[in-house]
């Protein structure tokens, strides 16, 4: 007798691992879907930095523009303003005072943020297996993607991200990341709108 609820109990464990394993396999071809039909994305965004040396939190707003494949703005409006905008391999860092064009393949940094930049807010880092191992998880009603880094260029910047995703949209409704000093800033993305025109100059560089 004991040896057969043993039997049902391995046999159950390893049903309900496979269908775990399957559902999260579910999950990951629905984000990927999402984010291949995603051709447009803008939305207002929200950003907390919680620095561990600190009490206080500092707080920043703004609006992001993505379009497929390779084009990115993202663009504080308070309490400051500043823009970083991706094109192509180009990236302009704009502020009040100035404007400076960087071409990300000469410059390894910002190669790496401007990727990471991208990748997050249409979930393609999960795809990204050499860069980050992840899990994926149901949560409150959202699926929680946690991401390790596996590239010894992104571990000594971050411990991991979490990416929060809409089920409905499978779409990234908020960013974590995880700093290796402990620090952590969290961006919120609200007011998302998907696949609606951008015009072309918000992502000119000059």
């Amino acid at each position: 007798m004991k040896k057969t609820i043993f039997v049902l109990f391995l046999f159950l464990s390893a049903h309900l691992a496979m269908m775990a394993q399957q559902s999260e396999t579910q999950i990951r071809q629905k984000i990927s879907q999402a984010a291949s039909a995603m051709k447009t994305m803008q939305c207002d965004f929200v950003q907390t930095k919680h620095l561990k040396m600190l009490n206080d939190d500092m707080i920043s707003k703004g609006k992001m523009y993505y379009q497929q494949s390779n084009r990115l703005r993202w663009e504080y409006t308070a309490p400051y303003t500043y823009t970083f905008i991706l094109s192509n391999d180009k990236v302009l860092l704009k502020n009040k005072q100035r404007n400076d064009v960087i071409d990300v393949n000469q410059n390894k940094l910002f190669k790496e943020i401007a990727r990471l930049m991208m990748n997050s807010v249409v979930g393609n880092c999960l795809s990204d297996e050499k860069s980050f191992k992840s899990t994926i998880s149901i949560v409150g009603g959202e699926w929680v993607a946690t991401l390790l880094p596996q590239r010894k260029d992104m571990k000594q910047m971050f411990q991991k991200l979490v990416l929060h995703f809409n089920q409905k949209q499978a779409i990234v409704t908020q960013v974590e990341l995880i700093e290796k000093n402990g620090d952590r800033t969290v961006i919120e993305l609200k007011n998302i709108k998907t696949n609606e025109t951008i015009n072309a100059n918000m992502f000119t560089i000059r």
